[in-house]
């Protein structure tokens, strides 16, 4: 097993900095990032169809698969719960996406598509974050910078977050067309073939 790197990286994100991680590696990230779940990025992408200005910026963001539990205090809002989605859910409306940007990280849970793995290549990481860490994410949030979208709801809606040093986040998909869960997968099936035989 080949050595697993840490890095620290800060938005906007740098191409070369994308392109030098590796699958399995492990990172935390600085810096902006903004929630967006299957609503806003329906949203998203009807607005860059009609060439509408976004209320934030794919291109070098990082989008963080995340429908977060809030709560305002003194009118200022605080994250109370901002555990990963599944990222499934956006298999289909990533790639339409990918096609607009340069460089863009993802994080949430489950992986993704293959079609989203082949988008990602030359451009993009897909970050792995452990589902239930919650309130662990919240924590890492230093400031609510900005809620757009809000009549989608809380958990649609589009939060920006100021972060630091969050993560750990698992590459789980390089920019490389590189997949731990291809991985997984490979080695779920050697076994079984193994187990029964064929």
């Amino acid at each position: 097993m080949e050595h697993n790197v840490e890095y620290y990286i800060k938005t906007p994100l740098k191409k070369d900095e994308i392109l030098k991680l590796k699958a399995g590696d492990t990172v935390y990230i600085s810096g902006e990032i903004f929630t967006a779940r299957d609503e806003a990025h329906i949203r998203a992408i009807e607005y860059m169809e009609e060439r509408k200005q976004l209320p934030v910026e794919f291109n070098r963001g990082v989008v963080y698969h995340c429908g977060p539990l809030m709560k305002k205090k003194n009118d200022e809002w605080k994250a109370v719960s901002a555990g990963p989605t599944t990222s499934a859910r956006m298999n289909k409306l990533m790639p339409k996406i990918l096609e607009r940007v340069e460089v863009i990280g993802t994080i949430g849970k489950g992986g993704m598509s293959d079609e989203v793995m082949k988008a990602l290549k030359g451009k993009g990481v897909y970050f792995a974050y452990t589902g239930g860490a919650g309130a662990l994410a919240a924590q890492k949030i230093k400031k609510v910078k900005g809620l757009y979208w809000e009549d989608l709801g809380m958990p649609e809606a589009v939060w920006v977050f100021e972060v630091e040093n969050f993560g750990p986040l698992i590459v789980g998909i390089d920019a490389h067309g590189n997949s731990l869960y291809a991985e997984i997968d490979r080695k779920i099936e050697e076994n079984y073939r193994r187990i029964v035989g064929n």
